[in-house]
């Protein structure tokens, strides 16, 4: 089997994170991977935030938390040091591509032998007047929506693939 449809088929999030940054050229990597993804029209909407500042991914997973309604000291980004804000530039199809970009950068993390999940909640943390200003101080100044939070980490666990729920397929032919 190909090493990318194995890797694909094997893939699971990671719940827990070892405390601990990963390298830089790792996560342009995964990035790179997002860039890459399809985009309706080429339009290419998806725009990417690398977050590796402590104080701005608590600020980050602390407005996450509360959106949430997590119980307090909660941390919804599951002890993940990094953080890679996908945002999409609101024109055409732009949550499906950023979808397809956070896609894209959660097969990349796992072929990598990094833990990566999806935290939702991204639309509603950046849109509010903190989430905007935390955008703008980084540069983003474009009218975009936030899609979703891809934490990325050193799994400190073991990742296995999760079953898949039967009777999803159904076939015209």
């Amino acid at each position: 089997m190909n090493d990318i449809v194995k890797s694909i088929l094997e893939r699971s999030s990671a719940r827990k994170y070892r405390s601990e940054h990963v390298k830089k050229e790792d996560l342009d990597l995964i990035v790179q991977a997002g860039l890459k993804a399809p985009s309706g029209g080429n339009k290419q909407t998806p725009r990417f935030l690398i977050i590796t500042n402590d104080d701005i991914r608590d600020r980050l997973m602390k407005m996450n938390a509360q959106v949430a309604g997590a119980p307090e000291g909660f941390d919804v980004f599951y002890g993940a040091l990094d953080v890679i804000a996908v945002l999409a530039k609101k024109e055409g199809d732009y949550v499906c591509d950023g979808s397809l970009a956070m896609g894209n950068m959660l097969n990349t993390a796992y072929a990598m032998g990094l833990g990566a999940r999806w935290i939702n909640r991204a639309r509603q943390v950046f849109g509010t007047e903190e989430g905007r200003k935390i955008l703008a101080d980084a540069g983003i100044t474009e009218d975009v929506e936030g899609i979703a939070f891809c934490i990325v980490g050193y799994p400190d666990e073991p990742l296995s693939p999760k079953p898949v729920v039967p009777n999803r397929v159904f076939r015209i032919e």
